[in-house]
């Protein structure tokens, strides 16, 4: 594991002396991945919210964590292995279900971004037209509709993988790609005068999908995904996560992704 986290791009949250009584196992340094993902984090500046998510976690608990930088689908692939202990920002599905744990910190919806001249005024259209093609990072899952879209067209060989956001954008502005599937950390990109000229953001008409703190169920015991869960409450209750998405949202929105029910 040494290994793997070392070949990414990495950087190591700052350690606290000891550990907070009553609070997580820290006699081991703990490992949480991050993916390059609009706001959540970006290995340009080495900024983002999953960044400042994980620094508070570190201080929280008292425990050294180690954060790398992995493509989404590499760090599903150590979740579950057991090489990983953490990611942040995920979503549930039944397969997920089987070998990882979530501490729910916000919730968002998604939204298909569509090409303007492609046409496409509501989701079922994009479908129908088997001319267009959509885009989609490898790994990814997504709200009801936005899924079944997704599984729709790739059964058709329609999807366009890739391992992050910045290709997506580029093949969509070529119009290699007519469609992706976004949510509101990826609105910094889209407001770019390039992508926002030629684009419009399409409904999927899906509930908000709760997000959170992934925990490896075989690295981690039972207990303490406990203490770990506990602890992103509290910082729910304290309002620590609010103070975080306001430093890259809108009061409002950041609001009403923070206050969910899960």
């Amino acid at each position: 594991m040494a290994g793997q986290l070392a070949g990414a791009q990495a950087a190591t949250a700052a350690a606290i002396p000891a550990a907070k009584a009553g609070g997580p196992d820290c006699s081991r340094t703990l490992t949480l991945g991050l993916h390059d993902h609009g706001l959540l984090y970006s290995a340009a500046t080495g900024a983002g919210i999953d960044k400042d998510f994980a620094d508070e976690l570190a201080r929280r608990s008292g425990c050294r964590i180690n954060t790398s930088l992995l493509p989404r689908a590499r760090i599903w692939q150590l979740i579950e292995s057991g090489a990983l202990d953490f990611s942040l920002s995920g979503i549930t599905n039944e397969e997920r279900d089987k070998f990882a744990s979530f501490a729910w910190y916000f919730s968002n919806k998604y939204y298909l971004l569509v090409r303007k001249d492609a046409g496409i005024l509501q989701l079922p259209d994009f479908e129908s037209d088997g001319t267009l093609r959509l885009g989609v990072i490898r790994a990814f899952r997504y709200s009801k509709n936005a899924n079944r879209l997704v599984d729709a067209l790739n059964r058709q060989q329609r999807v366009t993988y890739a391992a992050s956001l910045d290709p997506l954008y580029k093949i969509l502005a070529a119009n290699r790609i007519q469609g992706m599937i976004i949510e509101p950390f990826d609105y910094s990109q889209v407001s770019n005068k390039s992508i926002r000229d030629v684009t419009a953001i399409i409904e999927t008409r899906d509930p908000a999908i709760p997000h959170g703190l992934i925990m490896s169920n075989k690295s981690l015991p039972p207990q303490e995904r406990k203490k770990w869960k506990a602890l992103v409450r509290q910082m729910q209750a304290d309002g620590t996560v609010l103070r975080i998405f306001e430093k890259y949202f809108d009061p409002a929105l950041a609001r009403s992704m923070v206050n969910f029910q899960a």
